[in-house]
């Protein structure tokens, strides 16, 4: 990954391959950005009027490149957009500075060092700035042939080597384990995109199952894997039905990461369905092409229990991988068929394409039994979902108000969009089934909640749990933007990782 270094040198002093500088929209134009004033001095503070003149106006994302002048050690200066200037005594909203040093990154695809003078006014300034910038460095080349150094030959431009913050202070306590935490999350955000981008043909529920164990050993995390032996041996009904109509079996993955002073335990969820086809119920044309993200909800909770570890965060949190791949075949599970969940409640299923709520119900019942403080699940689960949110914002479900509206506010501070959603009672009936004690389809309308409320049945009583059906922002099939990259995102890590800091810390309100 990107190198990050905290540097206390002055821009017009240090030496790389570019300078960025944050440049906001004004009433009359763009304005320099605080941490730029050196460079500002270099161009006989004629920044704003040079890059007003080359068309840029300061919003956000804007990336312009300009020759450095003399009097900088560096040959390019690269302004980027912070959007508008903020009120009077007021700084940067963090997310709009996370976005910036990611768009920044980004247009430096290819550097080796670059240094980053933009407004850093405390210690969360430093974790915005460092995480956009290494979360916008971000590039999956695993595939990609070519010169390994560079675009030659066809090879793809390699990420950013180096960023430098300027104005952050190596020696300060508080900068310091600002960047430490920015690494950390940004690294496992990292991993859960490598894992979405990976082809279904490499990433078999086998194939995660044997990821998440090498990496939970490197940093003390328990693990335990369930095939399909001792998932059929054990009852889990839900996960087999799903995947038995693969030549790759399932597996279900339990990650223990303890603390010895911890008070409170977490439990996430994970559905990590490595290939969706759709099953018997198979996905009309279109449809298919980027179904291997749909284990993004188990990459997620992987990369947040393994921050949690490198944090070595004051709280237990154990994550439940529930992996399978959804193919159909003679062996497959059909439209009509009757599951007896690991719970011991039998499902009707009326579409094999409603897999994994089925996947979760198994997990959500085994989680409950260790009585954890909260589970929160994490699935790309309907269509629904996107319908109502659109491709950036998370649907949040909770069986308590307070918990959800705590989710919402965590989610918001770390810059992933999300919104609360019902569980209205009365969508409950339309998954009444004559044949079995539910059924795993119900009213059209509303999808999104009657999927909630199918999870809710399957959670302990007296267990406070949330969903978040992240299905329009774990994968992202248009052009990249901030620091978020085209394919898989890791949505979700960040959310999960900070809701786990505030739990240590007993924060959580």
């Amino acid at each position: 990954m990107t190198a990050l270094t905290l540097s206390t040198a002055g821009a017009a002093t240090l030496r790389a391959d570019a300078l960025v500088v944050g440049v906001a929209k004004g009433p009359k134009g763009p304005v320099v950005a605080a941490g730029a004033e050196a460079v500002d001095k270099a161009f006989d503070g004629k920044l704003a009027a040079v890059l007003e003149a080359l068309g840029a106006s300061g919003a956000e994302g804007e990336t312009t490149k300009l020759p450095a002048p003399a009097g900088l050690k560096v040959p390019v200066v690269l302004a980027v957009g912070l959007g508008s200037v903020p009120d009077t005594d007021e700084s940067y909203d963090e997310e709009a500075l996370r976005r910036a040093s990611g768009a920044a990154a980004r247009a430096l695809h290819g550097t080796k060092k670059a240094a980053f003078a933009l407004p850093l006014d405390d210690a969360s300034a430093v974790t915005a700035v460092a995480e956009g910038a290494l979360l916008g460095a971000y590039a999956f080349t695993a595939y990609q042939g070519g010169d390994k150094k560079g675009a030659k030959n066809g090879g793809p431009k390699q990420p950013l080597a180096e960023v430098a913050l300027l104005g952050a202070k190596p020696r300060d306590k508080e900068h310091k384990a600002a960047a430490e935490r920015a690494v950390v999350v940004a690294a496992e955000v990292n991993v859960a995109r490598d894992l979405i981008n990976t082809p279904p043909n490499d990433l078999t529920p086998e194939a995660f199952a044997a990821v998440a164990s090498a990496t939970a050993k490197e940093h003390g995390i328990k693990v335990q894997v369930l095939d399909e032996k001792a998932l059929l041996k054990g009852g889990y009904g839900g996960i087999m039905g799903v995947g038995k109509g693969s030549e790759n079996p399932p597996r279900l993955v339990k990650l223990s990461y303890t603390h010895a002073k911890a008070e409170k335990t977490l439990a996430f969820v994970g559905k990590g369905i490595t290939y969706d086809s759709g099953g018997i119920s198979l996905k009309p044309a279109g449809h298919n092409e980027t179904m291997k993200c749909d284990m993004s909800g188990a990459a997620a909770v992987f990369a947040a229990v393994v921050a949690a570890a490198k944090l070595g965060l004051q709280v237990n949190v154990t994550g439940w991988l529930a992996l399978a791949e959804n193919m159909p075949s003679g062996s497959a599970t059909r439209p009509g068929d009757v599951l007896r969940m690991y719970s011991g409640k039998t499902v009707e299923v009326l579409n094999t394409d409603a897999e994994g709520r089925l996947v979760l119900g198994d997990a959500l019942t085994k989680a409950s039994e260790e009585n954890p403080d909260a589970i929160v699940d994490v699935a790309t689960l309907t269509g629904a979902m996107v319908l109502a949110l659109g491709n950036r914002t998370f649907g949040i479900m909770a069986n308590d108000d307070a918990f959800r509206t705590s989710i919402h506010e965590i989610a918001e501070e770390v810059g992933e969009a999300s919104w609360p959603m019902p569980l209205p009672a009365d969508l409950r009936k339309g998954m009444d089934s004559p044949t079995a004690d539910i059924a795993n389809m119900g009213e059209r309308m509303g999808g999104g909640l009657v999927a909630g409320l199918f999870l809710q049945e399957f959670v302990g009583e007296g267990i406070t749990w949330a969903h978040l059906d992240i299905a329009g922002p774990a994968f992202h099939e248009g052009a990249p933007y901030g620091y978020t990259p085209k394919g898989g995102t890791g949505s979700a890590v960040r959310t999960l990782v900070r809701l786990a800091e505030r739990t240590a810390t007993g924060d959580l309100g």
